[in-house]
């Protein structure tokens, strides 16, 4: 995996966590906050931090804010500065911008100047969450941006038979890539392979197609 070079911008519980992760799965990151003690919470967890005010256009330009990977706004509640920082990020050639979004309102507002993805990320652990509970077969979700998504589901008496007669493609719009039968991993299967009890199944899809996967598996 070549190394991701990231800067984040806002230091809160959010931002940090974001910066630190990064960090420590190998990236170079560049963490940046306005306040010096949220800098200094992270000094020795990330590549290089430093006190500056991402509203200002010449600051993140005296950065180099053009020649990172991948940008990550994590201002919090206020909207207003969140909402310049992406727009400076973008205006100066940001190649990726990802900003965390405190409702639905300023998520359209993100999206309109130019954000790449937005992200809610109470709103989105609390779906998460709920359809976790509702249907506990479904075992993660991996959301790619647009609507698209990847979930790992653990096959159960619905799910059974060769992956021709369950027709997936076809009668839900998902696409099987992957079968992981304790612990032996069958990347893109074919179309004669059984799906049995307890098999953890890779599906990707649209929001649309894995719900109606959902509603079949937990009805």
């Amino acid at each position: 995996m070549k190394a991701k070079q990231c800067l984040v911008i806002g230091l809160g519980r959010f931002g940090t966590a974001v910066a630190t992760t990064l960090y420590e799965m190998g990236h170079e990151v560049v963490a940046v906050d306005q306040k010096e003690e949220n800098v200094e919470r992270v000094l020795n967890l990330v590549t290089h931090a430093a006190i500056l005010d991402a509203t200002e256009e010449r600051a993140l330009r005296s950065i180099g804010v053009a020649d990172f990977d991948v940008v990550i706004v994590g201002i919090g509640t206020d909207v207003q500065a969140n909402i310049l920082a992406t727009m400076n990020a973008k205006s100066l050639g940001a190649k990726y911008v990802v900003c965390k979004a405190i409702d639905e309102m300023a998520r359209r507002v993100l999206e309109r100047v130019g954000a790449d993805l937005v992200i809610r990320p109470e709103h989105d652990m609390g779906v998460r969450l709920a359809r976790q509970i509702a249907t506990p077969n479904i075992v993660d979700t991996l959301d790619l941006g647009g609507d698209y998504a990847i979930v790992d589901i653990e096959a159960n008496e619905r799910l059974r038979g060769t992956l021709k007669d369950l027709n997936l493609s076809n009668r839900f719009g998902v696409q099987v890539i992957a079968i992981n039968r304790s612990g032996r991993i069958e990347i893109t299967p074919r179309a004669e392979e059984e799906l049995r009890p307890h098999d953890k199944v890779v599906l990707i899809g649209t929001s649309h197609s894995i719900d109606e996967l959902r509603r079949f598996l937990g009805s």
